[in-house]
């Protein structure tokens, strides 16, 4: 993860609470936040969120227009499928 821009362990977060959101809400900075020295969470804007939201909502529209693209009509009906599984 290369856009983290600082990281800190979790008692650091919790003595110093008030910088970091300050850093991420006025400075756009992604704060890490280490658990026993490993990356466990990342503290990012609400800009940054709503940013991701909407790539991951522009995704799955991608996904269902090419699923529906796929899509050849035929269904098959629950008690097929469960005989298909158990055959």
């Amino acid at each position: 993860m290369n856009t983290i821009t600082h990281s800190l362990s979790t008692r650091e977060l919790r003595e110093g609470l008030a910088d970091v959101f300050g850093r991420v809400g006025y400075a756009h900075e992604r704060i890490g936040v280490t658990r026993h020295g490993k990356l466990a969470a990342v503290v990012i804007s609400v800009e940054d969120l709503e940013l991701l939201e909407s790539f991951e909502a522009a995704r799955d529209e991608a996904e269902l227009r090419a699923a529906r693209a796929e899509d050849d009509g035929t269904r098959v009906s629950f008690d097929e499928l469960r005989a298909e599984l158990d055959a």
